[in-house]
């Protein structure tokens, strides 16, 4: 009955654990993609800008 309930607790602290990686992973990812669509952004409207100026 022991190994049943610490194999349970371990199982629970796997999950509590596997869920706050998941959730770190998520978080890295969504500013990883904010940040590229800023840079996207600022690249697309400098080269607006310089081929307005040169034409």
């Amino acid at each position: 009955m022991g190994r049943i309930l610490l194999l349970v607790v371990a199982v629970i602290v796997g999950f509590f654990l596997l869920g706050t990686l998941l959730s770190l992973v998520a978080g890295i990812v969504k500013w990883a993609l904010i940040i590229g669509v800023v840079i996207l952004a600022v690249t697309a409207l400098s080269k607006i800008l310089r081929s307005r100026d040169a034409g």
